[in-house]
């Protein structure tokens, strides 16, 4: 038995959803505390840098991969809404001042216009190697 084009379709953008997700609890998702410097009482966090940075390569790998078999124009927003739930609800929580939607704009436009132009560099990739098989 074989999968219809849109079954797989529909298979790779589940998987993609849930990595996405994924992505987010792997490097994000268990820190929730702030850091207070002593000296002059600001506060930093939860994130540290290296903890951005690895969630950032791990979506640009997932992004690339994906937009190798999936359509890119499906790739970005299945990656931009994913990412943007699992992020806002968090965010909303644990914050009182209601500025998490400042940063769920800035993750929603961040997601949408890096997952598109990863993904659309994948495609290309992909097409140049599948272009080159013998």
């Amino acid at each position: 038995m074989t999968a219809t084009r849109g079954t797989r379709a529909l298979l790779g953008v589940l998987f993609l959803a849930a990595a996405t997700v994924g992505a987010w609890i792997l490097w994000l998702g268990w820190d929730t505390r702030y850091t207070v410097d002593a000296q002059t009482g600001a506060s930093s966090g939860p994130y540290e840098p290296w903890q951005v940075i690895g969630c950032v390569l791990t979506l640009v790998l997932l992004a690339a991969l994906a937009g190798t078999r999936l359509s890119p124009w499906l790739v970005a927003p299945v990656m931009t809404v994913a990412f943007t739930a699992v992020w806002s609800w968090r965010a909303a929580s644990t914050d009182d001042s209601g500025l998490w939607v400042v940063g769920a704009v800035l993750v929603l436009v961040g997601m949408a216009v890096g997952s598109a132009l990863v993904s659309l560099v994948g495609r290309r990739v992909g097409q140049r190697f599948a272009g080159r098989s013998v």
